[in-house]
């Protein structure tokens, strides 16, 4: 029986990957920072949930030792984050100093905390959720994106040291995902200057999301790019997204930013 270490996995995405790893037969260690949150996960067989916050260093370590003691671990799906929308000019340091802590340094902490485990075996699998945000870029989501951008050129270039190693590192890029993400995982900022291009973004978001995906569907490109055995790199997931990364191929990078400004601003 493989097992699977899920950071993030109290709603949405990251629920869904535990309910389906474990619906296949597979041990789930779920991870959130606040495990009162998880009763329907507990009350599963084989699934075993962990108190973490991916900005706390020391947890990372306890969670970490304490998986491993448990027993073996094959997949570790790197999924906690949360979205930060406004003009730079808006936000706080404290707003940008916490999302690049826990979208970009608190997964490269868990994969670090993970390699020497995974290096004496020879095997192991990191799949990371970054965002079609992390290959394309839309208005006033400068930061978000920077962490996004960052774990998809930190993914590709941790795959040249770590696949010779017999481990592999993936992304999963999903479009627009069916959840609370925008009430419960979208931190804002505003100011009068922008407010016309906030509104704007904010409807034009509304209309994007009429083609999301569901949590349940992306959890399968998730399952898909940790059982596949391939060491393809990155996993375009949902619909929105791909035809979105397609048209960017396929106009070019100056083309397709200038005709998404036009759709937003």
């Amino acid at each position: 029986m493989k097992t699977v270490f899920i950071t993030g996995a109290s709603t949405g995405l990251g629920k869904a990957a535990a309910q389906l790893f474990q619906s296949r037969g597979w041990k789930v260690i779920a991870t959130m920072r606040n495990p009162e949150a998880a009763s329907e996960l507990s009350a599963l067989e084989n699934v075993t949930v962990l108190p973490l916050d991916v900005t706390d260093p020391e947890q990372i370590r306890s969670a970490v030792q304490k998986s491993l003691e448990s027993g073996d671990v094959d997949v570790v799906f790197n999924n906690a984050g949360y979205g930060l929308i406004g003009p730079l000019e808006a936000l706080t340091d404290e707003q940008i100093v916490k999302q690049l802590d826990t979208n970009l340094l608190g997964v490269i902490r868990v994969t670090q905390a993970f390699i020497p485990y995974f290096r004496e075996r020879k095997s192991g699998t990191f799949i990371s959720t970054t965002s079609i945000g992390g290959l394309i870029a839309f208005p006033l989501g400068s930061t978000y994106h920077a962490t996004k951008w960052a774990l998809e050129g930190w993914s590709e270039s941790m795959a040249f040291e770590l696949n010779k190693l017999g481990i592999d590192i993936k992304t999963v890029s999903p479009g627009g995902i069916k959840t609370d993400f925008v009430s419960r995982s979208l931190d804002s900022a505003t100011a009068p200057a922008y407010e016309e291009m906030t509104n704007s973004l904010f409807s034009g978001m509304e209309g994007m999301m009429e083609a999301a995906s569901s949590p349940e569907q992306i959890a399968e490109v998730v399952y898909e790019a940790a059982t596949d055995g391939k060491t393809q790199l990155r996993y375009v997931a949902g619909e929105d997204a791909k035809a979105l990364y397609a048209q960017r191929l396929e106009l070019g990078d100056e083309a397709f930013r200038e005709q998404l400004g036009k759709q937003f601003i």
